[in-house]
């Protein structure tokens, strides 16, 4: 699917929406995405995956993230495979990809640790003589995880290592969090018997690669999810009825559906712009995707928490969807890093 036209990319949204709409964002879909081939979407032909590229992830994020899906999308078909692509290790590509790809084993990256959702440059985890000891915290989808990938910091520098969650030595913790949907884990390891992957040196380069990577699906959930929160709201203003008139009719929501608007299809647009500029390898990427991740993450946090205001006392209540759209938008604002972090970057990036 590498290269893939605009006809297939349309027929890969119209795939993934119709599963979505069939199956309740909540349910075990996994082995229907294993099956559309959706799990090894970024996946080598060579190891059983589609070879496709971030445009088309980009593509099937957009629509996850209007449902706000709660598998391990993210943290299995899209960071793990990038990890293991961005590290030299031909003995894990070909245990681990195929498996990823057939939906047989989810994966969870575990890198970030006291307060701070990026990677350290010097870890406190230390892997020494085949055994890791450390703390993570934020791990996405580690209770789920057949496989940890725990980056740790080694004799020769720190690396990624492979550990078994089931095995001695590992305790998963969930976190609870404002987004129930994002499940996010504390992951503690006493001496866990761990395998290296790839080069110990190139452990934190490999891991930002991923992130980088990665992060392009992380935009277009957001930027999906906005655009639903956004129809949610102006289908409510078309349909509430007060003092005999829609209240999409008064001036005041008028505006809040404007600017709900304005600030969805801009997400849809940043996010489009770096999958494909990404795709191209251009040489402003990393300074655009900066910038992206901050307008994405502010943009969902301003459509979610504006849709529940035009829902009025409704949008409150656990009962309405409302309010899992700000939480979804207020904890993947965090996820690889805070909007201020991303906006710190981006003037690093262009010199300023």
């Amino acid at each position: 699917m590498a290269g893939s036209s605009p006809e297939e990319r349309r027929a890969l949204r119209g795939a993934v929406a119709e599963l979505m709409t069939k199956r309740s964002p909540d349910d075990d879909a996994w082995s229907e995405l294993a099956a559309m081939g959706l799990l090894g979407l970024l996946v080598p032909e060579q190891y059983g995956g589609a070879g496709a590229g971030l445009v088309e992830v980009g593509v099937v994020a957009e629509e996850l993230g209007r449902v706000l899906f709660s598998g391990p999308y993210l943290s299995t078909a899209v960071l793990a495979v990038n990890l293991l692509m961005a590290v030299d290790d031909p003995a894990q590509h070909e245990a681990v990809l195929p498996a990823i790809a057939a939906g047989r084993t989810r994966v969870a990256v575990a890198f970030a640790e006291s307060d701070s959702t990026r990677p350290p440059a010097i870890p406190a985890t230390t892997a020494r003589d085949g055994l890791v000891s450390g703390e993570k915290r934020f791990v996405l989808d580690a209770d789920t995880a057949d496989l940890l990938y725990v980056l740790a910091d080694s004799e020769d520098g720190p690396g990624i290592f492979a550990v078994d969650p089931a095995g001695p030595g590992v305790t998963v913790e969930p976190l609870t969090t404002v987004d129930p949907s994002r499940r996010l884990c504390l992951v503690r390891l006493a001496d866990a018997p761990a395998t290296a992957v790839g080069s110990a040196a190139a452990g934190v380069a490999a891991l930002n690669s991923a992130l980088d990577r990665s992060a392009v699906a992380l935009l277009g959930e957001q930027a999906g999810a906005a655009r639903f929160a956004m129809e949610m709201a102006r289908d409510y203003a078309k349909t509430r009825f007060q003092f005999g008139r829609a209240i999409g009719s008064f001036q005041a929501v008028k505006h809040m559906c404007a600017d709900m608007l304005l600030e969805a299809e801009s997400a849809v647009t940043a996010a489009r712009h770096v999958a494909a500029a990404g795709a191209d390898g251009s040489a402003d990427w990393t300074a655009d995707l900066a910038l992206a991740q901050a307008y994405c993450s502010d943009a969902f946090v301003f459509v979610g928490a504006t849709n529940i205001q035009v829902h009025g006392g409704i949008g409150f209540t656990w009962e309405h969807p409302a309010h899992r759209y700000l939480r979804r938008a207020r904890s993947d604002a965090h996820l690889f890093g805070s909007p201020s972090w991303h906006r710190e970057r981006y003037l690093q990036e262009i010199g300023a």
